[in-house]
C-alpha cells in the first residue's frame, strides 16, 4: 500500500451519558447518539468525522452498523480521491445513506488538511477566521424559564439567540410577548424555530409576529417537502423565513426550491447532505440564487466542526449555530468549539479538522464498534 491509501476504518456508535434535552413541548427527553468514523492511512495520517442522531427510545446505534457495511469499500483505496471513493462506496455498496457518505466525505478532508497542514477552511478558500454564533436553545418549562436563560446567554457573551420553542401556537406566542416585554430593546437578535410543526395559517400569523417584534429569522415553521407553502408564506412575510434543511438534500430539489423562491436563506449540515463536497456545491448554489446559506451545526463537536469550516471558507454564512448549554454535546472532544465573550466563533486551531478526540472517553460510552481493516 501507498502512504495515502485507507489501511483501516473504525466506526463507533456513541452514547454517553450526559443531560438529555427537548426541542418541542410534546417530545420526550432525546438520546442523542455520535456515530464516529475514524479512517486511517498506510502512512499513519487518520482523518475522523461524525453524526448525531436522536430519538426518545434510547440511543440508536443503525448508522455505526451501516458505515460498518459501507466502510470495507474504502479499504485499499487512495484517500485523497474523494469522488472516487464516494462512487466506489456508491456503487459497490448499491447505494449509501448521505450520513454515512457524509461522515466518509469528512473523514478524508480531515486528513488531507492533516496531510497538507491546512485547516479545511483554508482549503475551502479561507474567507475569514471567525464568525458570529447565535446560542440555540433546547425547549424549557415557561416563558419565564427562557427569559432568565437569555440573561444567562446575554452574560455568557451570545448577541443572538434562536428558541427552539413549544411548537404550538398560542404557546408559543406567549413566549415571545415575554421576551419582548423582559429584553425588547437590548440589541438581541433573535430567531424562533418551530421544527415544520406548524399550519400554513399558524406560520403566517407566527411571521407577522416576528416581523413587529424585528427577530432575524423564522426557522422551519413548515414541513421541508412543503415549498409550495414555503414560497407563499415567504411572499407574504416582512421577515426571512428558512427552512428546517433536514429533508430537502438532493441538488435537483434544492435547485427546485431555490428557483420557486422558497426560503430566505439555504439551510442544511454537511453531515446529512453527503459531505463537505456536496454542501460546498450547495452553497456556491444558493449564491448563484443571491442566497446566504444559514448552516446547521447542531451536534456533537466534530459534527459542529465540520459545518464551521464550511461557514469560514466559503463566507456566506452569517451565524454559526451553537449549542447551548454546551457540555453535553462536548463529549469526547479535547478541543470543543464555544462563543468568546465578544459573541464570536474561531476556527479551531491545527490541520484538517483541528479537532482532537478522547479516544478513552469513547471507548467507555460505545454502543456498538466496529474495526474493518479488509
Amino acid at each position: 500500500m501507498a502512504d495515502l491509501d485507507i489501511a483501516r476504518v473504525r466506526v463507533y456508535a456513541v452514547g454517553p451519558p450526559v443531560e438529555r434535552y427537548r426541542w418541542s413541548y410534546d417530545s420526550p427527553l432525546q438520546y442523542v447518539t455520535m456515530t464516529l468514523v475514524r479512517i486511517e492511512t498506510a502512512g499513519g495520517l487518520e482523518g475522523i468525522g461524525a453524526e448525531m442522531s436522536y430519538g426518545g427510545l434510547g440511543f440508536d446505534d443503525s448508522l455505526a452498523h451501516s458505515a460498518r457495511l459501507y466502510a470495507t469499500a474504502l479499504i485499499g483505496r487512495d484517500a485523497r480521491d474523494r469522488d472516487g471513493l464516494r462512487a466506489a462506496v456508491i456503487h459497490d455498496g448499491g447505494g449509501a445513506p448521505s450520513q454515512v457518505l457524509g461522515m466518509f466525505d469528512i473523514a478524508l478532508w480531515d486528513i488531507a488538511g492533516r496531510n497538507e497542514n491546512q485547516p479545511i477552511w483554508r482549503m475551502l478558500g479561507g474567507s475569514r477566521e471567525s464568525i458570529l454564533s447565535y446560542a440555540s436553545t433546547n425547549t424549557l418549562d415557561s416563558p419565564e424559564a427562557y427569559v432568565e436563560h437569555t440573561a444567562e446567554l446575554m452574560a455568557h457573551g451570545f448577541k443572538a439567540i434562536k428558541f427552539h420553542c413549544y411548537c404550538e401556537y398560542g404557546r408559543d406566542s406567549r413566549l415571545v410577548d415575554a421576551m419582548a416585554k423582559a429584553h425588547g430593546g437590548k440589541g438581541l437578535r433573535l430567531m424562533l424555530d418551530t421544527e415544520s410543526r406548524y399550519s400554513r395559517e399558524d406560520a403566517a400569523k407566527m411571521a407577522a409576529r416576528l416581523a413587529e417584534l424585528g427577530y432575524e429569522w423564522f426557522e422551519a415553521p413548515l414541513p421541508d417537502a412543503d415549498i409550495e407553502g414555503y414560497a407563499a408564506l415567504r411572499r407574504a412575510a416582512r421577515l426571512p423565513i428558512l427552512p428546517a434543511g433536514n429533508t430537502i438534500i438532493a441538488m435537483p430539489l434544492i435547485e427546485h426550491a431555490m428557483t420557486l423562491g422558497a426560503w430566505s436563506a439555504f439551510r442544511a449540515a454537511a453531515t446529512r447532505m453527503g459531505g463537505i463536497g456536496p454542501i460546498a456545491a450547495a452553497v456556491k448554489l444558493a449564491e448563484r440564487h443571491g442566497l446566504m446559506a444559514e448552516l446547521q451545526s447542531w451536534g456533537y463537536t466534530p459534527v459542529q466542526a465540520a459545518n464551521l469550516h464550511v461557514m469560514l471558507g466559503l463566507g456566506r454564512t452569517k451565524y454559526f449555530e451553537q449549542p447551548f448549554p454546551y457540555p453535553a454535546l462536548e463529549y469526547g472532544a479535547l478541543d470543543p468549539i464555544r462563543t468568546d465573550r465578544d459573541g464570536l466563533v474561531h476556527a479551531p486551531d491545527g490541520p484538517g479538522l483541528g479537532i482532537r478526540m478522547d479516544w478513552d472517553a469513547i471507548e467507555r460510552a460505545a454502543l456498538a464498534r466496529f474495526d474493518i481493516t479488509a
